[in-house]
């Protein structure tokens, strides 16, 4: 198929065009490549002789319009049909693959025709008589199992044994899809529609980062046109999470998606500093959007003397009480700053125009532009309607006492403007101590004075640890189009983080988003979720603990210790995870990582102290903070009771103990946090 696209010639009826479909066939070609030890199909169903498909079976039906190209961009559309045919068998992979003639080889596991490959079971086989399922080592066929619905009714038989074998193989290196082994439940949410806003609670191994990444390969199947016009967005927690989940979309046949974390996405000042716990809490409370509202808006002024515009021998007179009125027009319609700004000197044009025709002067276009331009009307709109840069906003808000004061008067306290009122103004903006939480501020304000461009559909990560205002960030992005938001409010660690979830979406503009709740861990063993459990009911006394699909009767491992014999202990786990198969972390509060790194150094055991980047080692040594979104085969956590000892420490410990999707030792010399004893 590849050598298909490349043999094309790029014909068009000019050189522009030409180009355009050049690169149209570059981007093709490229979505062809084939991905090593990526298997190309990895299901098949049979179809029954004479079956009565189930007219739920295949949302072309009863959901949107299927597009006419198909997902990977080579316009064959062999992949589309509404229906199967009875007795038809088709293999579903990553990608449509069709033959020299066209014809389907390899269905998309997108396309309508695969979804009973998800969603079949025995009360409803969807007119299949068999699934097929194919077992892989790398690109290496190894197995097959037969699932056979020759039975319509009879009990579920066992959790296939192939599907737990792929979500029980060992992790090493980035994320990898989940297409062979995509439940029901997280296939309605991949499925949902392009309008549909979606929030997801999804506790630790239940698959919510997999789902909404493979959400988004949907959407670009589903909607392309839509999708690539208004564009698409992941968010994620960090960039090491960014790195993780790298190779999920370009296997899907996706390369082409922006990923960004909350920093990157504001990101218009350099960030030097970090805010305090009630400094953080403050800024990223909803109230500071009314609070830079308010001081953006004070600047305006009632111009205290007539506007007098001579052209000729006449003079056209605007006076400042008809000025007045139209700022207050202009306010009332609710129009950006930098909008009213703009259509001021056009109100008042029209004004001074209308009294030239009244004394029976002709106007046109350009005379209207001609009075708009002059230096009596830009004087004027300066001096009632200045521009407004809003870094310097931010910068005067926080740095002048009578400003925030002014601005805040009724909204916040005396202690919450002290909090993140700036002590020592700086000279500029280029000398100011930027914060994350003020990037996000300046990003406010920015979208007070002119409006931030919306794309089709945002999915937004760890979403349990946004605050407010960096949820209004999120949601000015997707205004218009849709979102798929996902997180677990247990694991919300950041000071400002919202602990409801309708208050979250409102925040993000999206209050009438439907609510979804994964349950059910595929990854963490049923011993390791349990433990995490006990801390529940402190952390999030609304949420209901996971089950999970697996058992390890030997997957936890709590081991006390003094400390004189903690090195010894924890060289000796890190040796016995090396040992296995898979990635393997140790996590500790931030302060101990400096001391951990040097006892492995000393015991000769070879490790990677992840900073923030790319987490490629076998042993990594992960400072608790970073830990969120990563999983790993085996997990060491070193003195729970450090961790817990941390602002939102009982969360952040929560997340540390629920990183192991195999194996979860835990080494502590002091005793363990009250909830875990």
């Amino acid at each position: 198929m590849r050598e298909d696209v490349l043999g094309l010639e790029a014909m068009a009826g000019d050189r522009v065009s030409q180009e355009y479909l050049k690169a149209d066939l570059y981007h093709r070609a490229q979505a062809l490549r084939d991905i090593p030890d990526v298997p190309l199909f990895f299901g098949r169903l049979d179809y029954a002789e004479g079956a009565v498909m189930n007219p739920g079976t295949f949302p072309a039906e009863t959901g949107p319009p299927e597009p006419a190209g198909s997902g990977d961009g080579e316009g064959g559309g062999a992949d589309r049909p509404a229906r199967a045919l009875p007795g038809e068998r088709l293999h579903i992979g990553r990608r449509h693959i069709h033959d020299r003639d066209g014809h389907p080889v390899v269905i998309d596991w997108r396309a309508p025709v695969s979804r009973p490959f998800y969603r079949a079971s025995a009360a409803d086989p969807m007119g299949l008589v068999r699934r097929r399922r194919f077992g892989f080592a790398g690109a290496e066929l190894t197995a097959y199992e037969d699932e056979e619905f020759t039975r319509p009714g009879r009990p579920a038989g066992p959790v296939s044994r192939i599907l737990i074998e792929e979500i029980e193989r060992p992790r090493s290196g980035p994320m990898r899809d989940i297409v062979a082994t995509i439940q029901p439940d997280q296939d309605d949410i991949v499925r949902a529609g392009a309008d549909q806003s979606l929030g997801v609670q999804g506790a630790p191994g239940t698959g919510k980062t997999a789902v909404g990444l493979h959400r988004v390969a949907y959407l670009l199947y589903a909607y392309p046109g839509r999708m690539l016009r208004g564009g698409v967005l992941v968010i994620g927690p960090n960039r090491a999470f960014l790195s993780y989940i790298r190779d999920v979309l370009p296997a899907l046949g996706e390369a082409d998606v922006v990923q960004r974390t909350i920093p990157d996405l504001v990101a218009t000042v350099p960030v030097r500093a970090a805010d305090a716990g009630p400094a953080a809490r403050v800024k990223g409370d909803v109230r500071m959007a009314e609070v830079l509202r308010r001081a953006l808006w004070a600047r305006l002024t009632e111009p205290a003397e007539a506007l007098v515009l001579t052209r000729g021998s006449w003079r056209w007179r605007v006076h400042g009480h008809e000025i007045a009125d139209l700022m207050a027009e202009l306010r009332e319609r609710g129009v950006r700053y930098g909008a009213g700004r703009t259509m001021l000197s056009h109100r008042i044009a029209h004004v001074i125009l209308t009294q030239m025709e009244a004394a029976g002067e002709a106007t046109d276009d350009r005379t209207h532009e001609a009075v708009r331009r002059t230096r009596q009307v830009r004087a004027v709109v300066d001096a009632a309607w200045p521009a407004a840069d809003p870094v310097r906003l931010v910068l005067r808000l926080l740095s002048d006492p009578a400003v925030l004061a002014s601005a805040a008067d009724g909204v916040l306290d005396p202690s919450e403007q002290a909090a993140i009122r700036w002590d020592k103004a700086p000279r500029g903006p280029g000398g100011a101590r930027w914060t994350a939480a003020d990037a996000v501020l300046i990003d406010e304000a920015s979208d007070l004075i002119e409006r931030i461009p919306s794309l089709a559909h945002v999915v937004v990560d760890e979403a349990q640890d946004l605050s407010p205002m960096e949820c209004r960030a999120v949601g000015r992005r997707c205004a218009t189009g849709s979102a798929t938001v996902l997180g677990d409010l247990a694991q919300a660690t950041a000071p400002a983080a919202e602990a409801s979830w309708p208050r979250l979406l409102a925040h993000l503009g999206k209050p009438e988003a439907g609510m979804q709740v994964l349950d059910t861990g595929y990854r963490v063993p049923r011993q390791i979720l349990d433990f995490a459990s006990m801390l529940l009911p402190a952390l999030a006394p609304g949420l209901a603990p996971a089950r999970s699909l697996r058992q390890d009767p030997g997957s936890l491992t709590v081991t006390p210790a003094t400390p004189r014999a903690l090195p010894g202990l924890l060289a000796t786990a890190c040796g016995q995870a090396l040992s296995r198969p898979g990635s393997a972390a140790v996590i500790a509060s931030d302060e101990q990582i400096p001391a951990l790194h040097r006892a492995l150094g000393a015991a000769g055991i070879g490790h990677q102290v992840l900073d923030g980047a790319d987490a490629d080692g076998r042993l990594i040594l992960l400072p608790v903070t970073l830990a969120k979104g990563l999983e790993f085969d085996d997990v060491i956590v070193v003195e729970p009771a450090r961790i817990a000892a941390q602002p939102r420490g009982l969360h952040r410990l929560y997340v540390a103990l629920t990183r192991a999707v195999s194996r979860l030792t835990v080494l502590h010399t002091e005793p363990l946090p009250g909830p875990l004893r």
